[in-house]
């Protein structure tokens, strides 16, 4: 089936959601959190068996999606159900950056990302960017040498995106590369932990790497387009996923107001909620709108598709912020307890700021993006 109808990418969205709901409980979702994998290797073979992970990616990689509405319509649903599985780091991150550079051997490796047997993830933050990722070309491998942070499931992947830099300086865009590191290779370690939010990360200490010279994913000094690409389609996916934790955690605190009494009555009957939760309402159609402006700019000239996901980003990050503060005070301190799914809501969307850059971030760059628009 190919995901790039409206009635497809509807059927995609109700069976994911049905899925989520009925078979990955918050108590489950708990459960795999805490697990030491920090994830179901059955859960994830099953999203792959619903075509969840295929949706992500176009004809030409084997998928059938790949469209920027096709990964809201999928990273909403796994939003909503507080979804632990590494979708953001293989498929949409680590995928997305094989797929737009990659030959065809390369690429062959999608084959096991959308059927849930590889796992991969990119490694792009430097622990120091005095000391950023260096590699030692020869005449027939590469000597790797660098400290990558906070790599998400960077300790449970067979591969590791890893960007390095063969010329130029550090915050140059150019003279970025990007290599194919299995994690078995020798001298590739990783220190692994737990995110506050629940999901996996890991730093990756590179010492005397050496890696043939067909590690090298793309032209040598041209890393810094497909990192562009794959990280413009994490935020489009973040911001989808935002907005499906936000809708759960406005239908949540609904709930409580209509369920919890005080002097006898619903305390959603006092204006001065009723007036908050209408707010949040709008704030959240308002993050709806720049979700879906993001989709649909996301095949658009560059100029016009960085605006877009930056100006989403900024949204969800100051609306996902305002929406889990508003719950919790409304919910009192039972808002603050562990058992309670709305905190692990709160928690991740106050993650999802900070990840992929935050609204400040993103704020400034739309500011520049524009006036490069105005100059061309």
């Amino acid at each position: 089936m190919n995901f790039n109808h409206t009635d497809d990418r509807r059927m995609l969205a109700d069976s994911l959601g049905r899925y989520v709901a009925e078979q990955y409980s918050f108590e489950a979702r708990m459960r795999i959190a805490q697990s030491p994998q920090g994830y179901c290797t059955k859960q994830w073979a099953t999203f792959a068996e619903l075509g969840a992970i295929g949706a992500l990616f176009d004809e030409d990689c084997g998928g059938y999606g790949g469209a920027g509405f096709d990964i809201a319509v999928v990273f909403e649903a796994l939003g909503r159900g507080l979804v632990v599985e590494p979708f953001l780091a293989s498929a949409i991150l680590a995928g997305s950056a094989i797929a737009h550079c990659g030959n065809a051997t390369q690429r062959a490796m999608l084959g096991g990302i959308m059927n849930g047997t590889t796992l991969a993830t990119l490694a792009h933050d430097d622990a120091d960017q005095t000391h950023a990722t260096h590699p030692t070309p020869t005449d027939t491998s590469w000597l790797l040498n660098g400290h990558k942070t906070v790599v998400a499931w960077g300790e449970q992947a067979q591969t590791l995106i890893v960007s390095a830099r063969t010329s130029g300086v550090a915050d140059d865009a150019q003279g970025l590369s990007l290599f194919m590191v299995p994690t078995d290779t020798p001298g590739v370690t990783a220190r692994g932990y737990q995110t506050v939010d629940g999901g996996r990360a890991a730093d990756i200490q590179l010492t005397d790497v050496r890696l043939p010279a067909h590690a090298l994913l793309g032209e040598q000094g041209q890393g810094a387009a497909t990192l562009e690409h794959a990280i413009g389609r994490g935020i489009l996916a973040l911001c989808a996923e935002s907005l499906g934790a936000m809708e759960a955690a406005k239908q949540a605190t609904i709930d409580y107001l209509q369920t919890r009494k005080q002097f006898g009555v619903p305390i959603g009957s006092f204006q001065a909620l009723q007036h908050r939760m209408a707010d949040v309402l709008i704030e959240i159609e308002q993050a709806r709108s720049a979700v879906i402006n993001a989709a649909a700019a996301l095949d658009a000239d560059r100029i016009t598709r960085e605006r877009a996901l930056s100006a989403a980003k900024y949204s969800i990050g100051r609306i996902g912020i305002l929406v889990a503060e508003t719950a919790i005070q409304l919910h009192g301190g039972i808002g603050m307890t562990w058992e309670l799914p709305l905190a692990h809501y709160a928690k991740r969307l106050v993650m999802i700021d900070h990840q992929l850059g935050d609204e400040d971030h993103h704020l400034a760059r739309f500011i520049a993006l524009g006036a490069q628009s105005s100059v061309a």
